[in-house]
């Protein structure tokens, strides 16, 4: 019984479907030793977190009726998504960069949105649009330096250079996001609410990226822990970028979920939209029309609130 679920890994090789790997990055998943139509198979199929946490938040934002520049940023988390699994399903250069660059294009979205909201209501005190000038000079401005990056990177072929520039941007973006939340939220509940979705964010990020380095790092243990004590299928769990994958994928998804709720106070919008927990875990914020229908807490981890006919019951009830 066991020997028909478990088996030995065969011996690794370059010369699957796909022939040699001419990308830059080559992981420690071994090639080719599931399937020889996919290069690095744990690697590849756990990017399908990411499409589907795309295709969730692309839809949510449209449903909920935010603006469009949270579509848009779905979309980029979805390219980055597709563009990982023909990387490492193929271990191609020309899909490493349809990995890679997406990462910096889709940062630039929230980039934009956060460097745009400079002006400030005298009688409201809260944010506003800045003029359509000033949204596109930033925008080329951001955009641009992204396209400076891209020239660097295909020049020097240094994936060290990507990822400086993917970390420095991202910080650059929460540092900024929690600057304008000190100053213009000053509702308690809706503090709290940002501030456990960036933590849970940074936190999950962070935990996926230690992971990352253990397995650049300590990849000929892991190697060898999976040949000789595990064999497949389990050896698949120890595949630590293949958790990264997972974990990133879940990160950016609280840290998109922060940037929409920060978006909604700061405009004078939160009479709109309530943030809820689906079963006190899964952030969503939600337009006050529509109602939810799992059950929900108001905060992380707080108390299920008993569902009405819609947040704005449920609102109105609470007050």
């Amino acid at each position: 019984m066991l020997g028909s679920i478990f088996r030995k890994y065969p011996e690794s090789t370059q010369l699957g479907y796909w022939g040699t790997p001419t990308s830059t990055i080559d992981w420690c998943e071994e090639n080719y030793v599931v399937s020889s139509f996919v290069a690095e198979w744990s690697n590849t199929v756990t990017n399908s977190a990411f499409v589907a946490l795309a295709l969730y938040v692309t839809w949510s934002a449209f449903y909920q009726k935010l603006e469009k520049r949270f579509i848009l940023i779905g979309l980029g988390l979805g390219t980055v998504g597709v563009g990982s699994w023909l990387f490492h399903m193929t271990l191609r250069y020309e899909y490493q960069l349809l990995d890679e660059l997406p990462m910096i294009y889709a940062t630039c979205i929230p980039a934009w949105s956060i460097f745009s909201e400079k002006r400030q209501s005298s009688q409201t005190g809260l944010l506003t649009n800045s003029s359509f000038i000033k949204q596109t000079v930033i925008g080329v401005l951001v955009f641009g330096a992204a396209a400076i990056l891209t020239i660097v990177y295909l020049l020097y072929r240094d994936p060290t250079i990507h990822q400086a520039a993917y970390a420095v941007l991202n910080v650059i973006v929460v540092f900024s996001a929690g600057g304008m939340a000190a100053k213009y939220v000053h509702d308690p509940l809706a503090k709290r609410n940002l501030r456990n979705t960036m933590a849970l964010s940074i936190s999950i990020f962070l935990l996926g990226y230690f992971l990352w380095q253990l397995d650049v790092h300590f990849c000929s243990f892991w190697i060898f822990v999976r040949r000789n004590f595990l064999h497949l299928p389990l050896g698949i769990f120890l595949e630590l970028h293949s958790w990264w994958h997972l974990l990133t994928g879940s990160g950016v998804y609280f840290y998109i979920v922060h940037l929409e709720y920060l978006r909604v106070l700061t405009h004078g919008h939160s009479q709109d939209y309530t943030l809820c927990w689906r079963w006190k875990v899964f952030p969503e914020v939600i337009h006050c029309s529509h109602t939810v229908n799992t059950k929900f807490s108001l905060e992380f981890m707080g108390p299920y609130h008993i569902p009405e006919s819609s947040i704005k019951l449920d609102r109105a009830k609470s007050e």
